[in-house]
């Protein structure tokens, strides 16, 4: 993964100023948070890692004195934190109550604590997002309205497959009415062309001539860049010739020709304005910035989210969120990467863009694909980044396709995943194996079992070659 940043200068001046002990105006005791990193490396037993954190406070805080016996600090934190990650992974599993049980326990145990404003949004959406699927999965048009109606957050743009569902729900419900003031408020708020192309799609479905015509001025009034686009969409819908409503990431060019397959719309997803809560942290000045990207950089995860609790600056946050993701916990990382994306390249050279990739690989690693996809297609990412989202992406869209019985379409993606990577994975290429004889390709799929059979006999190859057979 790319991974960008360094110690900004007046920093570097500040941290060698105290190392000389010349800015004595400015020393001061170590806060509880500032102390997390040391009771982590406590509880984990590791006195070499302890100890060169305690020499990292001595020098930070002068004022500061360490207990005579540093366990002390343990019994400190048993009365005194909460584990956040415990409710981040709850968040994540998607237990929603099991998340607010472990809120309320903190809140009873740990005097003044508060979940931060960030997880509880993100609990609160995707709570709200399961609910909604639920109800559209249960065609019960009453109660996905409703809840649409109290989550407003679920109409995003990143989440724009909430508002298609949403308007057909109200088509489901007899009001087309509503269904197009959605299409119409949709095309306002989202302005790129793929996400206004399917939303005019589906709006000529239940508008007239002249209520299609409106909207698409009101496309190009969004929109004027896309002119030309628009020009011909409006041309081809107004001419009578609908063609079927295409999907917002485009297919996978493949021999067979697949059509591309929908996109997934039932999932769980932080919405990128997410970020928005760290709005009020500096973008830098949090101390602890130095430690943090070592251990990133050093690919020592859980230290890493030990030193960063809580951070006080955006630099710190948004190197914290790619030790989240390395150390499993895409949620977290998510919200970060969102907070980082949107503060842009006021954090330092690319970062607007590596935030964008650590975003779209948190979502894939939630298997979520549309969302990754589109959120990498938002900026220009370097080579290497685009080549690890793409085949990514090819690989969770070709196993979705064969799950979903899309044979053709499954071939296609694995296909182009092995002339984009240079190989297929194992697993992969038995699946494709077995796509191609569900497509009545017996020679083809006969023939590639016994090519992974020769490689690498396994129960696997010989149950494929005598289904072939």
């Amino acid at each position: 993964m790319t991974m960008t940043g360094s110690l900004p200068k007046a920093l570097s001046v500040f941290f060698l100023a105290l190392t000389l002990g010349t800015v004595g105006a400015l020393a001061q005791t170590a806060a509880h948070d500032d102390l997390r990193a040391l009771r982590y490396y406590l509880q984990q037993n590791d006195q070499a890692a302890a100890q060169a954190e305690l020499r990292r406070l001595r020098v930070a805080f002068p004022d500061w004195r360490p207990p005579a016996n540093l366990n002390d600090l343990l019994s400190v934190e048993a009365t005194a934190s909460v584990d956040e990650g415990a409710i981040w992974r709850l968040i994540e599993r998607r237990d929603y109550a099991g998340a607010r049980q472990l809120i309320e326990q903190g809140r009873g145990r740990v005097a003044g604590w508060t979940p931060p404003s960030d997880l509880l949004r993100v609990l609160e959406t995707n709570e709200a997002q399961d609910n909604f699927s639920a109800a559209v999965s249960a065609r019960d048009a009453t109660r996905a309205i409703s809840i649409a109606r109290g989550a407003p957050q679920l109409m995003s743009c990143d989440r724009i497959n909430n508002a298609w569902l949403l308007a057909d729900m109200y088509i489901l419900s007899g009001q087309n009415g509503l269904a197009l003031t959605t299409y119409r408020n949709t095309v306002q708020s989202c302005p790129t062309y793929d996400q206004m192309q399917t939303t005019l799609e589906k709006s000529s479905a239940i508008a007239s001539q002249s209520e299609l015509r409106d909207l698409f001025v009101l496309a190009r009034r969004t929109n004027a860049g896309a002119k030309g686009q628009l020009d011909q969409l409006e041309a081809r819908l107004l001419g009578g010739a609908r063609a079927p409503v295409a999907n917002t990431a485009a297919a996978a060019p493949a021999r067979s020709a697949p059509t591309p397959a929908p996109a997934a719309a039932a999932v769980p997803v932080a919405p990128v304005s997410a970020g928005s809560a760290q709005g009020a942290l500096p973008l830098r000045g949090d101390g602890r910035i130095s430690e943090v990207r070592r251990l990133k950089e050093q690919e020592q995860y859980a230290r890493c989210l030990a030193a960063s609790q809580s951070p006080r600056s955006l630099d710190v946050l948004y190197e914290r969120s790619w030790c989240a993701y390395g150390n499993q916990r895409p949620t977290e990382a998510l919200v970060g990467f969102q907070a980082a994306a949107q503060a842009g390249d006021s954090l330092g050279a690319n970062v607007r863009r590596d935030a964008h990739f650590g975003m779209a690989l948190a979502y894939l690693s939630m298997n979520m694909t549309e969302q990754g996809a589109a959120t990498a297609a938002q900026v220009r990412l370097t080579d290497t980044q685009h080549r690890e989202i793409e085949t990514i992406v090819l690989d969770q869209r070709g196993v979705r396709a064969y799950r979903a019985g899309d044979f053709r379409q499954a071939i296609g993606y694995f296909d182009t995943l092995e002339r984009v990577s240079g190989s297929l994975r194992r697993d992969l290429a038995i699946l494709r194996a077995y796509a191609y004889l569900n497509t009545g390709q017996r020679p083809t799929a006969r023939a590639e079992f016994e090519r992974l059979h020769s490689q690498l006999a396994t129960a696997e190859t010989r149950q494929g070659l005598n289904a072939a057979r």
